[in-house]
């Protein structure tokens, strides 16, 4: 099986160091990839905070896909950035840390409060393994309308449902469904997004009538 295949399959894998041409040329793609979002994030931490044209473009040329209407403060990090996809209005809060060695995909309307890392690689536990360089990349899956809470980490493989919020210090480990809040280490679904939640914002504070006058 190839590096490429490896990587893309969830197997564990060495980035550099091997025999076959094959493997050497995307060796040679990937540390390319790697250059090219270390320069582009540097230049985004960079630009001005008002020069929105300029992070703009960035953002196009930093992620695989990009959205419309989406705003990160800096300073972001990225591993890869053309392994990310974002759809539309998505916010992230300072310091977003993305591994994206693997796909990561985020929805629209998604929101990431101050110092989330969201990491699409891990590696081996045995250390015999971890002395070659070995890892193992997969993919995570933020879905539409979900709300990251602030220091929230979110672990290779996983899948966050939709509507979803994650609670504040957070390590999300396994799968999230639909419409619930959760949280912990590792993080738990601790009840559903009710209508209730429409009325109320926090427990015993009533939403006021004028908030979007």
């Amino acid at each position: 099986m190839s590096l490429r295949e490896q990587m893309e399959t969830g197997k564990v894998y060495i980035e550099f160091g091997h025999a076959s041409k094959e493997d050497q040329a995307y060796e040679q793609v990937i540390e390319e990839q790697r250059q090219i979002a270390k320069e582009i994030c540097f230049d985004y931490n960079s630009t001005r905070p008002m020069d929105v044209k300029r992070k703009d473009e960035l953002l196009h040329r930093l992620l695989g896909t990009c959205g419309k209407s989406i705003w990160m403060e800096a300073p972001i990090h990225f591993a890869y950035g053309c392994n990310t996809h974002m759809g539309d209005h998505v916010y992230a809060n300072f310091n977003l840390t993305v591994v994206d060695d693997g796909e990561c995909r985020i929805g629209s309307y998604v929101m990431f409060a101050p110092n989330v890392v969201i990491s699409t690689t891990g590696h081996p536990l045995h250390p015999s393994l971890r002395d070659k360089g070995a890892q193992f990349s997969l993919p995570v899956v933020i879905k539409d309308h979900v709300w990251i809470g602030a220091n929230v980490t979110i672990m290779p493989g996983v899948t966050i449902g939709e509507n979803s919020v994650i609670g504040a210090g957070s390590v999300v480990t396994r799968d999230i469904p639909d419409n619930v809040v959760a949280c912990g280490v590792p993080c738990r679904v601790m009840r559903e997004i009710t209508e209730e939640d429409r009325l109320y914002y926090r427990p015993g504070m009533k939403l006021n009538e004028d908030w979007d006058k």
